[in-house]
């Protein structure tokens, strides 16, 4: 991969290694969400999909993820605008709006342990679907993530 700024270019310019790169590994985007019916109110859970590894916020198979969890979506620019449940955080999101990254983000910092040292990660916060049981007993508020000083299970 090239070492130039690429993270600073408008994502529709990225190439595929790029565009991947781009992830952070803090694993928010692989929490179960729960949307109601009706209102169409989307709730955040602290379950990870079973794939994530909750050390690193990274999937463990990413390659033949889909093969295992047919719903995982590939992240697109259009849907990193579109997608409400994003994170405000999440780099994808950030350079589809034209944001900078944020200094923890390692493709800035150097370091791949600085989003969770930042508190930005769900490792420490988050369990995998495998022992979580009822998705409903395990909400939490939107932004339970965000911080380093949320405790979690």
């Amino acid at each position: 991969m090239s070492t130039d700024a690429f993270w600073k270019r408008p994502i529709e310019t990225l190439n595929r290694e790029q565009w991947e790169a781009l992830c952070d590994g803090c694993g928010k985007c692989c929490l179960h969400k729960l949307e109601d019916d009706i209102t169409g109110e989307v709730y955040h859970t602290n379950v990870s999909c079973r794939l994530l590894d909750l050390k690193t916020g990274r999937c463990s198979d990413y390659k033949h993820r889909r093969v295992y969890v047919p719903d995982c979506l590939r992240l697109t620019p259009k849907l990193a605008r579109d997608l409400p449940w994003l994170p405000d955080t999440c780099a994808y999101r950030l350079r589809a709006d034209g944001d900078p990254l944020p200094d923890w983000h390692y493709l800035i910092s150097g370091d791949r342990e600085a989003v969770h040292a930042a508190g930005q990660s769900v490792r420490g916060k988050a369990i995998s679907e495998t022992v979580a049981g009822p998705l409903e007993e395990h909400v939490v508020p939107a932004d339970y993530f965000d911080n380093k000083g949320k405790t979690g299970a």
